[in-house]
């Protein structure tokens, strides 16, 4: 759930940072800041429990391009071409397999 939660708060200040025109826009500019602010706040409350930093990085990172990409393209009309998709599935696969916990 924080890894989720990280992912939800990191997506939503990088697309705050479309709408942000410097500080010229201060309540974009604080979603943005506020966005990473939590973000990393979650990340690291995952690290204290337990979850080792690759699989938790990796994750993030994954997860987080594969969001803002479906974002932008739903909610700011940017393209993504099939060969991208096909990119976007393979990171989500890769993402979700650093999930699996395999017996020692």
């Amino acid at each position: 759930m924080l890894l989720a939660g990280t992912v939800v708060c990191e997506v939503l200040g990088t697309v705050s940072l479309s709408a942000s025109d410097g500080f010229t826009r201060p309540a974009a500019t604080l979603g943005v800041l506020t966005g990473y602010a939590v973000a990393v706040l979650l990340f690291s409350r995952a690290l204290e429990h337990g979850l080792p930093l690759g699989i938790a990085y990796g994750t993030v990172t994954g997860c987080g391009l594969v969001s803002a990409t479906v974002l932008s393209a739903a909610v700011l009309g940017d393209p993504v071409t099939p060969v991208q998709a096909g990119g976007l599935a393979l990171i989500l696969g890769g993402a979700l397999l650093l999930q699996r916990r395999v017996p020692a």
